[in-house]
């Protein structure tokens, strides 16, 4: 019988464990990595995020620790509170989270969107090579694209949210405030 986590009420929240703002950079998971590592090892550890995006690896990096630690832990319950703006490489971190665990404060946006990159290609040298850098250019953006739609998938599983219409709206940015999330089902509440 699955058993469900019972939903936390705004006092739960009042001293997060981890509490993270700015920029989803290397800085972010360094400071990350340090608090998650004092962090209890039994029940609720809140996860505090604000940002305008950043870079979508380590926000995965930080979600493949929240995955770890929440198999190596199981006594310990890992949160995620969104305040403000989740934008971006935040929703990617969010993401890792059960949707149960996902709490947004009252008026806090999520925004949405496909990855990006910009990259200029140079051409230059015998034909075969040109080939060649073109096909590699191609398999990073496929990739890219494949990591991107398990996070996405990550991010509605249970939800009312179907891939077809995410897949619509991400490539736009997707913002989405607090209620229409929990409405969405993709959070547990809001604070």
């Amino acid at each position: 019988m699955l058993m469900t986590a019972p939903v936390l009420s705004p006092k739960d929240f009042e001293f997060p464990s981890i509490m993270l703002s700015g920029v989803v950079d290397h800085g972010m998971y360094l400071h990350f990595k340090n608090c998650l590592s004092t962090a209890p090892q039994t029940g609720l550890v809140v996860v505090e995020l604000s940002t305008l995006g950043g870079d979508p690896e380590v926000a995965r990096l930080m979600g493949e620790d929240i995955r770890f630690h929440s198999d190596l832990y199981p006594e310990r319950r890992l949160v995620f509170m969104g305040r403000t703006a989740v934008y971006s490489a935040g929703a990617t971190f969010m993401s890792f989270f059960a949707t149960e665990n996902r709490y947004l404060t009252r008026g806090t946006r999520l925004m949405i969107h496909e990855r990006i990159i910009t990259k200029s290609i140079q051409l230059a040298g015998p034909l075969s090579s040109c080939i060649a850098t073109l096909k590699a250019t191609l398999n990073e953006i496929e990739s890219s694209i494949a990591i991107q739609n398990e996070g996405f998938e990550n991010l509605i599983l249970g939800s009312q949210v179907t891939m077809e219409e995410l897949l619509q709206k991400a490539p736009e940015n997707w913002y989405l405030e607090a209620n229409e999330a929990q409405a969405l089902g993709l959070i547990a509440g809001v604070l």
